[in-house]
């Protein structure tokens, strides 16, 4: 890599370290420390989500796995019942 990350690469103003263009022309500049404990923050809470979005979705998952595989194993012995009638 370069060294420059994909954000400079699309940065068309002219002045990369003081900030940059986003959407029809607003400049973004960052404005030192306080931003900084803002964006550690809202990351902090952030991950704390995704890591409860992710516990939800692996438990989500795991029941329809399990409901899944009951259901075909019913539909399997009814199917198994009617053609095996002696």
């Amino acid at each position: 890599m370069n060294g420059t990350s994909w954000a400079d690469q699309w940065d068309n103003s002219g002045d990369s370290a003081k900030g940059g263009r986003i959407g029809s022309g607003a400049v973004v500049r960052s404005s030192g420390s306080g931003a900084t404990s803002n964006t550690t923050k809202y990351k902090e809470k952030m991950g704390q989500g995704l890591d409860k979005t992710k516990a939800v979705a692996s438990s989500g998952f795991k029941k329809l796995k399990t409901g899944s595989a009951i259901g075909f194993r019913w539909v399997k012995d009814k199917y198994h019942k009617t053609t095996h009638k002696q």
